[in-house]
């Protein structure tokens, strides 16, 4: 196949800014503060704030939520979102094709953000569209990846700087995240696709001093619903910068693999992510390290390895409209000879990726647009792109328009 093995169960087997949110801090953030009462009946309720989840990432911006009494459940918040996603590709791989259109989001958000117990529950349809991966139906990627309620928590608020996590949470990993609207592209990266996106576990988030939080959990790694995972991340912000070392890695070892569970499942991963936003910019390079390790015990008869590097950009300008831009390089090791692991496009294999999104939001309405370019080098013949796997190269057009709904859900 002209993907990695990554590739392949994201797609065929049925195919992670705030800045924090760099690391998954769609849930290591702290808690939004509980909302003021009106100082007298007669005067107006002050507009709520966005919320921090699900972390939404320049240049697309989250609307305040809409705020509900429900009774004895206190007052709830909840946003929404609906888009469209059409994609036109050359040298599609066998099972793609050239053009593809789909609802990519229609998921809704509900939370309690204040007080001792709260929780988040985010329901509804999306896709996953990556670079270098073939399109997935909407329906396909519900059923086959994380079900229609992808990300569910329960937070403790156990002290001023403390909480606890309990459910389906985002992962730690990464300097993207699992869902279109919550990126600066459209389409994932090549970086993304080593990574895990949702597990099922426990969490702590502890604020440490003025600078520092750090989160570390027990969970499911690649959605395996076998917990034996454990992930952390440390974060540092100071002004307009961001430095986070994310780490995670399987204490045990499992042949299970699905759509969402590849072979990536019993491997160790590493990266280091530096942010800086200020005024109209969001700069953010980072580096990620990967490895399978040899074991024969789960079908891997010669482990491999993942260096690549990432840079992020985005400038907003006037009238709503920014640009963002992502380029990536990333390399593996092992042969074909020694029967290596295949994490790319064929052991050994090395990818290059460069993307522009310009985007438009007004309120809530928006239209965006991905342009990429994949490239692949020292490749095995037969997996990278085209009817028979031997074109090194991909270029895509990507369109997303979509609708962000909140605090005009009750006007």
């Amino acid at each position: 196949m002209p993907i990695s093995s990554r590739f392949f169960l994201r797609s065929i087997a049925g195919s992670a800014l705030t800045l924090a949110a760099i690391a998954g801090a769609q849930t290591a953030a702290p808690a939004a503060p509980a909302q003021a009462a009106a100082p007298a009946a007669a005067a107006p309720a002050a507009a709520p704030s966005p919320l921090t989840t699900p972390a939404v990432t320049g240049p697309l911006s989250w609307l305040p939520p809409a705020i509900f009494d429900a009774g004895p459940l206190g007052k709830i918040a909840a946003n929404g979102i609906v888009t469209g996603f059409g994609r036109w590709q050359d040298n599609p791989v066998p099972g793609d094709n050239t053009g593809q259109a789909a609802l990519s989001n229609g998921q809704i958000f509900v939370q309690k953000a204040d007080g001792k117990v709260q929780y988040f529950i985010q329901a509804g349809a999306y896709t996953l569209p990556a670079l270098a991966t073939p399109f997935l139906p909407t329906d396909k990627t519900v059923s086959d990846f994380y079900g229609p309620v992808p990300v569910a928590f329960v937070k403790l608020q156990a002290g001023k700087t403390t909480q606890l996590l309990l459910g389906a949470l985002p992962t730690l990993m990464g300097a993207e995240s699992t869902f279109t609207f919550q990126n600066m592209n459209i389409e994932r990266g090549l970086l993304w696709n080593q990574e895990n996106a949702v597990n099922r576990g426990i969490q702590l988030n502890q604020t440490l001093g003025k600078y520092f939080t750090a989160s570390l959990s027990w969970n499911d790694g690649y959605y395996s619903n076998r917990y034996s995972w454990l992930s952390g991340s440390l974060t540092y912000t100071k002004g307009p910068h961001t430095l986070i070392f994310a780490g995670m890695g399987n204490a045990g070892q499992t042949k299970y693999q699905t759509a969402a569970t590849p072979v990536q499942n019993n491997s160790t991963m590493y990266a280091l992510i530096y942010t800086y936003t200020k005024g109209a910019w969001i700069v953010q390079p980072y580096y990620q390290y990967s490895n399978v390790p040899t074991n024969p015990a789960v079908g891997v008869a010669d482990g491999a390895s993942t260096n690549g590097g990432a840079l992020l950009v985005s400038r907003a300008f006037k009238h709503g409209f920014s640009l963002p831009g992502r380029v990536e390089y990333i390399t593996t090791s092992g042969s074909n000879a020694a029967g290596s692991v295949n994490l790319l496009f064929g052991p050994g294999s090395a990818g290059t990726s460069v993307t522009l999104t310009p985007t438009i939001q007004k309120a809530g309405f928006f239209v965006r647009s991905d342009l990429s370019w994949v490239h692949a080098s020292s490749y095995t013949s037969g997996d990278v792109f085209g009817k028979i796997g031997t074109n090194p190269n991909q270029a895509r057009a990507v369109a997303e328009i979509g609708f962000i709904f909140g605090d005009n859900i009750a006007k």
